[in-house]
């Protein structure tokens, strides 16, 4: 491991010039207000679920984040401007329950909290900067990326208009290479996670080491909807006791399938990579076509190559990976980012959904959810058995 003199978040560099970090949280600010502002009236009230918060208490959480590593220094005996905030927007000790029932301030308020946090930290950019400053910065900036793609999630989730346009051009048509075409990697030895001084990482990325990789074949392009529909009226699937039925943003209208994306129904494009699907659910598939889902680290060698060479799903991808400390790991000062989830129950996703900034989008980038999980813009590719 690497032998650092300063603390490991302190070695993220370098840093985006300050204008640039500048410009990045005003667009990511002002995208997150855009998102509450365009709620209609009552579309704030969502059903309690696992899978969702609060829209307005998210908005206040990512704004309490913010202030909380960047402007208070990660001490919760530097109050906050915002009385009560950190009872209100601690996702560490506020249950998930709990964030329907609080007594929370006014949508008016909170974007008046926000507005402040983010001038200041607007103000702080123009001077010089230590390199805990822009490490807290980015994180924040980072952070409320994430939220707004979680609002993008949470939106498809409740049949809502879509919060946002997509982020990049949308990929119309795959590959000329057929669907079924696969890539073939020799036996090689990859580095996975990523070293000290190369930019902003997550402290589950901590730190590149050696990964011995044997010799494997996979997929060009992610699993599509027509391959899926496929194994959905298999008869090894109907003949089950509880075969796997249509998604839930699918429906038929006579011999049409059709699917929902945010509020709105359109014909299932058939070679378009199938989506919102659980991790089970992609194993079951597997099992029937006879392949596997890559593990994190082939999934990784894949995304390194040239954009050429493979078809991007912009969903985030399953892999068999469960999601654990690379040696050596030791948490950041946000802890809870990624040392709770070490407990066995999580898989690795890599890549990125089409919410997802570019600015977020590297090839080290570790992503993690329950496998029963299937909200989030998530699809699959597979691997030669």
């Amino acid at each position: 491991m690497y032998d650092l003199p300063l603390p490991d978040h302190h070695c993220y560099g370098p840093s985006p010039d300050p204008l640039l970090l500048a410009q990045w949280l005003g667009e990511s600010n002002a995208l997150t207000c855009s998102i509450l502002k365009n709620l209609q009236a009552g579309q704030e009230l969502v059903p309690q679920l696992d899978i969702v918060n609060p829209p307005y208490w998210e908005f206040g959480h990512l704004t309490w984040f913010h202030e909380f590593w960047v402007q208070r220094k990660g001490s919760d005996q530097s109050p906050s401007a915002l009385q009560n905030a950190d009872y209100w927007f601690n996702s560490s000790d506020i249950a998930h329950a709990d964030r329907w029932s609080i007594a929370m301030p006014s949508i008016d308020a909170l974007l008046e909290f926000n507005a402040q946090v983010v001038w200041r930290t607007q103000c702080l950019l123009k001077q010089a900067l230590s390199a805990e400053d822009l490490y807290f910065i980015q994180l924040a900036i980072f952070h409320q990326d994430m939220h707004n793609e979680a609002f993008a999630y949470m939106w498809h989730t409740l049949g809502y208009a879509a919060p946002f346009e997509r982020f990049g051009k949308k990929e119309v048509s795959p590959s000329t290479s057929p669907s079924n075409a696969y890539i073939t990697f020799a036996e090689t030895t990859v580095f996975a996670g990523s070293r000290p001084y190369s930019g902003f990482i997550f402290d589950n990325e901590k730190w590149e080491h050696p990964v011995a990789v044997p010799a494997f074949s996979i997929a060009q392009q992610a699993v599509s909807n027509a391959a899926y529909l496929a194994f959905l009226e298999s008869d090894q699937n109907q003949s089950k006791i509880n075969p796997l039925i249509p998604l839930g943003h699918w429906k038929k209208e006579g011999a049409v399938w059709m699917e929902r994306t945010f509020d709105q129904w359109s014909p299932l494009i058939p070679h378009e990579p199938v989506r919102n699907i659980a991790y089970a659910d992609a194993e079951q598939y597997c099992q029937w076509a006879g392949v596997r889902m890559p593990t994190e680290y082939e999934l990784s060698l894949l995304l390194s190559q040239e954009s050429q060479v493979w078809q991007a799903s912009n969903l985030w991808e399953w892999t068999t990976s469960v999601f654990a400390p690379f040696p050596g790991f030791t948490a950041d000062p946000y802890a809870d980012y990624s040392q709770p989830w070490f407990d066995g129950s999580y898989q690795v996703l890599k890549g990125w959904s089409a919410y997802t900034p570019e600015r977020m989008r590297r090839p080290a980038l570790r992503n993690f959810y329950k496998p029963s999980r299937s909200d989030h813009f998530c699809g699959f590719r597979t691997c030669l058995l």
